[in-house]
């Protein structure tokens, strides 16, 4: 974006997009031409474990302007949508009371926006009894097993596709007794009306973005990709939703012996454009109302 003469300084600014579509880089414009804190609003980026492999801003961007929610929870510790909300909301409060300066949230995690703009439904933490459960049903049964408990409602509601949100669904099920669409149908009004911030999309070319991804992944391994992933070896747990970054399993595969190293990138380019994809799609479904900006 060559000047930011149409977005507000005095309002938030939302910025979503794919992985490698650019999103990181404007927030950083923006917050250097007209102030303001850059908040992460990826899933992956706030593990402290992935610097290089979550494509967190670099130590010299996050020099050049303030930077928050980024690596800020350690591998094992509890991270959900519903953290990710109440530490955006504390941000947002800052700023309403003038401690803090304007938010910049970006990121490409949908579900975090969805919950800023639109309000999260208050479901009770999950047991651990009844994640443990689900875990081992999902390694013996698989997702179509536990799918096929999952209320009607909610079944027509979530990605059936994402073994993860499978697992959640019927989590919340098997621990309240009520269906996940019920949970959200009761769901409180959002922290920041859409109509209130500067709501952009980066609508990334696909074989543009696919080329981006794919020499960024090699860039990543230069930089020392592989090392990051070593270093978790000793408490690694496929499960966990630290272990979800974009590559670490795939580059685990190789360390493990289980695959060679050019396997091992080609796997994880091709899953890093398969994840492109899927955020592609929830944004051309969730954000309609937002102002989409073509890339490049």
């Amino acid at each position: 974006m060559d000047n930011f003469a149409r977005i507000s300084p005095d309002r938030p600014v939302l910025i979503a997009g794919a992985t490698a579509s650019g999103k990181s880089a404007l927030a950083l414009e923006i917050a250097r031409a007209q102030g303001g804190v850059v908040v992460n609003a990826d899933a992956l980026q706030v593990w402290s474990c992935w610097r290089l492999l979550s494509a967190r801003p670099t130590p010299e961007d996050e020099a050049a302007a303030p930077h928050l929610l980024y690596g800020h929870r350690a591998p094992g510790e509890e991270y959900s949508v519903g953290h990710w909300l109440r530490e955006a909301g504390e941000i947002l409060s800052a700023w309403k009371s003038g401690t803090g300066e304007r938010p910049i949230f970006v990121g490409g995690t949908g579900l975090y926006f969805t919950a800023l703009t639109a309000g999260l439904a208050e479901i009770p933490p999950t047991p651990a009894g009844v994640r443990a459960e689900a875990d081992a049903r999902m390694q013996a049964e698989g997702p179509a097993a536990l799918l096929a408990e999952i209320d009607a409602a909610t079944r027509a509601r979530i990605d059936i596709r994402n073994p993860v949100r499978i697992q959640r669904a019927w989590e919340v099920m098997r621990a309240t007794g009520r269906g996940l669409a019920s949970w959200q149908d009761a769901t409180p009004a959002p922290l920041l009306a859409l109509s209130e911030a500067e709501a952009l999309v980066l609508d990334a070319d696909r074989d543009w973005l696919a080329s981006r991804i794919d020499r960024r992944f090699r860039i990543m391994m230069e930089q020392g990709a592989l090392d990051e992933v070593r270093a978790v070896a000793p408490f690694w747990q496929p499960a966990a939703p630290w272990a979800k970054a974009i590559g670490a399993p795939e580059l685990m595969a190789y360390l493990q012996g289980d695959i060679g190293l050019e396997c091992a990138i080609a796997r994880a380019q091709a899953a890093s454009r398969q994840y492109a994809k899927r955020q592609r799609t929830w944004f051309r479904a969730r954000m309609r109302d937002w102002n989409h900006l073509p890339r490049p």
